[in-house]
């Protein structure tokens, strides 16, 4: 991946009626069982499996984020519910600490298929490494990279010219 240039840009979908419109068309033209909201979701940013799409640094574009990463896992890849499941979790927790620790506009989301794995990325600006503290049942927050750590059968962080990649990696069974 090369550095951060075009991370201020603004997601493909821009306001007033002419977004509605592509928004519907999108819908029209989703994969068949994407609903109404992951379509207008592939129709705005595009699938993170066919390159990186990007995402405004606010708190809702984890659901954002979410629906893209379960269509993939889902119904481009055929990875079946366990494997979405985990992937939604943990690219939810990706996504918290970029949008709540970087300070960025923007920030990048990736899913790369491999043989035997899927590796889900998260790119934003700021080269502060995350940390994974230890966790006691008493803790509201900070169980992120925890469940990172946990579930995926691999996890760290590239460091770029300009700003990191965190990502998970996860064994899948190749159909």
């Amino acid at each position: 991946m090369a550095g951060l240039e075009g991370m201020d840009r603004e997601p493909r979908q821009r306001g007033g009626t002419a977004a509605a419109a592509r928004t519907t068309e999108a819908a029209a033209r989703a994969p068949e069982g994407a609903d109404e909201e992951t379509a207008a979701a592939l129709g705005a940013y595009g699938s993170p499996a066919d390159g990186e799409v990007e995402l405004p640094s606010l708190p809702e574009s984890a659901r954002i984020a979410r629906r893209l990463t379960e269509h993939v896992v889902q119904r481009q890849w055929s990875l079946g519910h366990h494997v979405a499941e985990h992937a939604v979790l943990l690219v939810s927790e990706l996504v918290g600490n970029a949008v709540r620790h970087t300070g960025a506009r923007v920030f990048g989301l990736r899913l790369h298929r491999r043989r035997g794995s899927i590796r889900v990325e998260v790119r934003d600006p700021s080269r502060g490494l995350p940390c994974l503290l230890p966790v006691r049942e008493t803790d509201v927050s900070g169980r992120g990279l925890f469940l990172v750590d946990t579930l995926a059968d691999r996890w760290g962080v590239d460091l770029l010219p300009r700003g990191k990649t965190t990502w998970f990696e996860m064994r899948v069974h190749d159909r």
